[in-house]
């Protein structure tokens, strides 16, 4: 005896749409003080011959703000501890 294969599909729910992840792009340049070749995330650099970095506003992005930071506190730590005087 041969069992028939069941036609029958699944009702199935749309999956909801991903979100957009935005990854950290890895960048090369020379280092302005010793010109060694040097990587950095999204053209944000810091040189380990020299210790030469650039600014934080040179970066190819902005940079998140604390509140996409998921290890921030997010309580007051001075809430309830009186003021010396």
């Amino acid at each position: 005896m041969t069992a028939k294969r069941s036609q029958w599909q699944p009702e199935l729910d749309p999956l909801p749409a991903p979100d957009i992840a935005i990854t950290p792009e890895i960048t090369e340049s020379e280092c302005r003080i010793c010109e060694a070749t040097i990587a950095g995330l999204d053209g944000r650099y810091s040189c380990g011959v020299c210790g030469w970095s650039n600014h934080w506003s040179e970066g190819h992005r902005p940079l998140p703000g604390a509140d996409a930071d998921p290890d921030a506190p997010h309580d007051n730590l001075l809430e309830g501890v009186e003021a010396q005087a």
